[in-house]
């Protein structure tokens, strides 16, 4: 499906001695030092650069979100677009500040909009099924999904792009990213499930127990009905996915195929990274974990993941808000690396 090569460590030895030979202390950069690592692995030893980072905002609806398990209506989904768009949502903010490109992609909002400067059409449907009911959607719809995500990654790639930063827009969609997260971990649900927009308790009961019931109602389907098997990540996507978090994996795949780096959000990014992950393994050495947010369950996602975040700033918006404010660490981690004398060219005595 996505051939991703295996990133090399041949020439790791190389890459941490020159970040050990900087003028300071072993390690003294902290998180940025195995950063800079990752990003010569990636982008090549020499010097390696960010390149016209580009934001990749994900907006879908949600079937489950008729059901009382969101203080906002799926309206808000179609009305947070057009903010967007008209350039007045915390994330347009954020990439003005730090000069990201930004598009948004309409992966199934429940009414299509007129073609605008900055949107992006890949409708996979007018938002999925309630997934305590139905299948949220078929397979073909995953497929597609995934298929329409790469031509995206393609062209931001071919224009010249090397990271991808990713959020979404989508009311309910923590439900979803809550119900393919246990599916996929076989964490108690309980774990998994958190308040997203800021639901009170009776509605977060009543959240989960909608969410008991997809993952009751699916459970054979996920494993194809055979016993121990491990949940088939295409399977659960189109049982209990969203428009956007299919895309999202999709462009996560597609993106570390071409040798990119991807920058992930929070909490429902994360579970895309984590169906990218079951998908190709590979994928995970592609991907710098921008924050921990405050949805409950992401801590445990990020360990699943063998991620450590780089921010933690008690975010819960989504957006790509977290994946925008992390780009400086990103860039400071390949500034260092590049710029930053050694202690032979500052004339400074070593101490390492």
């Amino acid at each position: 499906m996505f051939n991703i090569p295996a990133l090399s460590h041949a020439g790791d030895a190389e890459i941490q001695h020159r970040i050990d030979h900087k003028t300071k202390p072993p390690g003294a950069l902290g998180q940025l030092e195995p950063l800079a690592l990752q990003l010569a692995r990636v982008l090549g030893k020499e010097a390696p650069a960010i390149r016209r980072p580009t934001m990749l905002v994900f907006a879908a609806d949600h079937g489950i979100a008729a059901h009382g398990v969101s203080i906002a209506p799926s309206a808000v989904t179609t009305q947070m677009v057009h903010n967007f768009l008209g350039g007045g949502a915390a994330i347009n903010v954020f990439c003005r500040q730090l000069g990201y490109e930004l598009e948004v992609i309409d992966c199934g909002i429940l009414e299509p909009l007129p073609p605008t400067p900055g949107l992006v059409a890949q409708r996979l449907g007018a938002g999925t099924g309630a997934i305590h009911l139905e299948a949220a959607m078929t397979q073909d719809q995953v497929t597609q999904g995934l298929t329409l995500a790469r031509a995206l990654v393609t062209r931001h790639h071919e224009a010249g792009v090397n990271l991808v930063a990713l959020g979404e827009m989508g009311i309910g969609n923590t439900s979803s990213a809550a119900a393919v997260m246990a599916a996929l971990t076989g964490l108690p649900l309980t774990d998994c499930v958190g308040r997203g927009t800021g639901i009170d308790d009776a509605a977060l009961a009543n959240k989960r127990a909608l969410l008991t019931r997809a993952l009751a109602l699916h459970g054979d389907t996920l494993t194809s009905g055979q016993a121990q098997a491990q949940p088939d990540p295409l399977r659960v996507l189109a049982c209990l996915g969203g428009f956007e978090i299919v895309q999202m994996t999709g462009a996560m795949l597609a993106a570390a195929e071409l040798g990119m780096l991807v920058l992930v959000d929070g909490f429902i990014a994360t579970v895309s990274a984590l169906l990218a992950v079951r998908l190709n393994a590979n994928a995970r050495d592609y991907m710098i974990f921008a924050h921990e947010s405050e949805e409950r369950g992401h801590k445990l996602l990020l360990a699943e993941l063998g991620a450590r975040p780089l921010l933690s700033l008690g975010l819960r918006l989504g957006e790509g808000t977290g994946a925008a404010l992390a780009l400086p660490l990103v860039q400071a981690a390949a500034n260092f690396y590049n710029q930053m004398a050694s202690f032979d060219e500052a004339g400074v005595t070593s101490v390492v």
